[in-house]
């Protein structure tokens, strides 16, 4: 006979007729599943060496160094060394640094300084700072720290290296060059006006240019340009061209100047027919665009120029377009005839005391 304790335990072993009910779908309300811990356990930190600095002590020697051989750069820039800058001192300081940045770079404890370092000296080295003075130099004018004394003392030379001193002194003065050049050319403007009945334009102004010493100054002397003359009528024939010419000859000849010597003709220049050909725009003065005279007082300073500016014998066009661009600058009339009087090297009455006293100076020189 079965008990009743044994018929209990037997509803648990049994089948699954006693078994606890199966969950509902979902699982019951406010359960939480536990989820395996799936994250990797962290990788042993790397020891530390409590004795190892931020950045080694090579490292501040790099930057140290690169830091003061810049500061010395501009202090050499700021005093004008451009000399120094470029002397074997500096480049070999130079290479020392840059030998010092090179090593930090490779030095696991300094390589964060040592970049820094290199980029100072990638701004601020002999090649930039050289440069910078260099420029600043020839803004200003000042070479004083690339010349010697005696170089400074022959900027101040009065005179013109190559020439004479005394030339200035025995030729035409400006003030002579421009009275003779005044009346020359009132006489020439008469003339032509009496006997093709021209009028003429002034064209431009003066020019005075303080002339090159040669040693690296200004001298005394002026290059001097006057105001041209032009007519405002075209003068286009060839016939009448030749006319103008012997007239204007005529009264050079009168002023104790030369016969007028034409550079556009072929047959009296000696200049190759290419060479005429494209200064002139042709070979042949027949058809020429530009007629050039010259004459001269030799040896005295002044230089007379006689020019034709003919458009009639523009066959391209070309010659019109530069010659409108001309006038648009000076005011000048588009073709006809021109004069205008050059001199270099004259000496003003007013400076010509003190010429003489500089030259006391300068012994030896010419």
């Amino acid at each position: 006979m079965v008990s009743d304790n044994e018929r209990q335990r037997a509803r648990y072993v049994g089948g699954a007729e006693g078994a606890p009910p199966v969950p509902p779908p979902g699982g019951y309300a406010g359960a939480k599943r536990r989820q395996p811990d799936l994250t990797p356990p962290p990788l042993p930190a790397t020891p530390v060496d409590e004795k190892r600095t931020p950045g080694s002590a090579f490292g501040w020697i790099a930057l140290v160094a690169a830091i003061l051989f810049s500061l010395t750069l501009l202090g050499v820039l700021a005093g004008g060394g451009t000399d120094l800058l470029y002397g074997v001192t500096f480049l070999a300081l130079q290479l020392v640094v840059l030998g010092v940045v090179v090593a930090a770079l490779f030095s696991p404890g300094a390589r964060r300084l040592g970049a820094i370092a290199l980029v100072v000296t990638v701004l601020l080295n002999v090649a930039t700072v050289g440069a910078l003075s260099a420029l600043r130099t020839s803004a200003s004018g000042d070479y004083e720290g690339v010349k010697t004394a005696e170089q400074r003392h022959a900027e101040g030379y009065p005179g013109i290296k190559g020439t004479d001193p005394q030339q200035a002194l025995s030729q035409q003065s400006l003030e002579e060059v421009r009275a003779t050049a005044d009346e020359l050319f009132a006489d020439v403007r008469a003339r032509l006006t009496d006997e093709f009945g021209y009028t003429w334009t002034p064209v431009g102004a003066e020019d005075l240019r303080p002339e090159r010493n040669g040693y690296g100054g200004e001298s005394m002397l002026y290059e001097f340009t006057t105001a041209a003359w032009a007519t405002n009528e075209p003068v286009q024939d060839y016939d009448r061209k030749l006319e103008v010419m012997r007239v204007v000859n005529e009264v050079v000849l009168d002023h104790g100047l030369w016969d007028l010597y034409a550079f556009n003709d072929p047959a009296n220049s000696g200049i190759d027919p290419s060479m005429i050909a494209k200064l002139y725009g042709s070979d042949d003065p027949r058809t020429q665009t530009t007629w050039e005279y010259y004459t001269e007082n030799y040896p005295d300073p002044l230089r007379f120029y006689a020019n034709i500016y003919d458009l009639s014998n523009d066959v391209d066009g070309g010659f019109r377009t530069s010659r409108e661009a001309q006038s648009a600058r000076t005011g000048e009339p588009l073709e006809g005839l021109q004069l205008v009087v050059i001199a270099s090297a004259v000496l003003s009455e007013a400076d010509r005391a003190e010429f003489q006293e500089k030259l006391q100076d300068y012994p030896g020189f010419e």
